[in-house]
């Protein structure tokens, strides 16, 4: 099946290239076709080893580990950041974390280096938002925090009762409305910078908690689309680097899972 799922990419396309290596006796693929490979043929020296494929094992550490290393810049972050220095701090690492975000997406970089960089750097956009938002209003971080994680969860269990199913109607309907979220989210952006003010999506009102709600569920829902696509790569036995792709997939999603529900639980407790 092929992917359509910006985040992590055309992973499982990627299933689909022709296979050369394969030892004799057994099928292999090429041009779309299969063929059986003659015995006492082949090429065994250059056999992928079941060590270097997909594994869930592997995909979940690499996405723990993303995930630490962006809490760890959050952390440095909130400790040596001074407080009148958060929103430039924010907003710079919001830019270059959006740029560098779209490079691997559309680049299909799976570069752990790379990766981690981008990690790093959501991390301090993470870490300069919720200082500024905990500084106003005490205790909302880890509100947010334990809001995001129990979304995650209960996501992954619905997907593994498979309650919710990602059909292609499914994916096609959630990364649209994603992808028109984003721009959306990036307009406001660009107008706020230049009249002063958050506009009305984003102030605190009906409209801003409504767009807040919809930010959430959507963004909830394409967990499910990742948790697909990483089967389905573990499925094509994808190489193991590939892994890093869904994790950078589920790092993605849960910072905009979090900073919505950081938003939202904001309007709630304005004086």
């Amino acid at each position: 099946m092929k992917s359509s799922n910006p985040v992590l990419g055309r992973i499982t396309a990627a299933a689909q290239q022709p296979t050369y290596s394969v030892p004799g006796g057994q099928p292999y693929s090429y041009g779309g076709q299969t063929y059986q490979q003659p015995a006492g043929y082949g090429y065994p020296e250059t056999v992928q080893s079941s060590r270097d494929v997909m594994t869930i094992d592997d995909v979940v550490v690499k996405t723990v580990s993303l995930i630490g290393a962006a809490v760890a810049a959050a952390a440095a972050t909130w400790i040596l950041v001074p407080t009148q220095a958060l929103v430039p701090t924010w907003i710079a690492a919001m830019l270059v974390g959006l740029v560098l975000g779209l490079v691997i997406s559309f680049a299909q970089i799976t570069n752990p280096v790379i990766l981690f960089t981008y990690a790093v750097v959501e991390g301090v956009f993470l870490g300069a938002v919720s200082k500024a938002f905990e500084t106003r209003w005490n205790g909302i971080v880890l509100q947010a925090v334990i809001a995001t994680l129990g979304v995650f969860f209960i996501m992954a269990a619905l997907y593994r009762a498979r309650i919710i199913r990602a059909t292609p109607k499914f994916m096609k309907v959630v990364i649209g409305a994603a992808a028109g979220l984003a721009v959306v989210m990036l307009v406001n952006f660009g107008i706020s910078l230049f009249t002063g003010s958050a506009g009305p999506l984003r102030n605190g009102g009906t409209i801003a908690i409504i767009f807040s709600l919809i930010c959430i569920v959507v963004a909830a829902l394409m967990f499910v689309i990742s948790f697909q696509q990483i089967e389905d790569g573990i499925a094509a036995g994808l190489p193991r680097k590939y892994g890093w792709l869904g994790a950078f997939g589920i790092l993605v999603e849960l910072v905009w899972l979090y900073l919505e529900i950081l938003r939202l639980i904001s309007y709630f407790q304005e004086d």
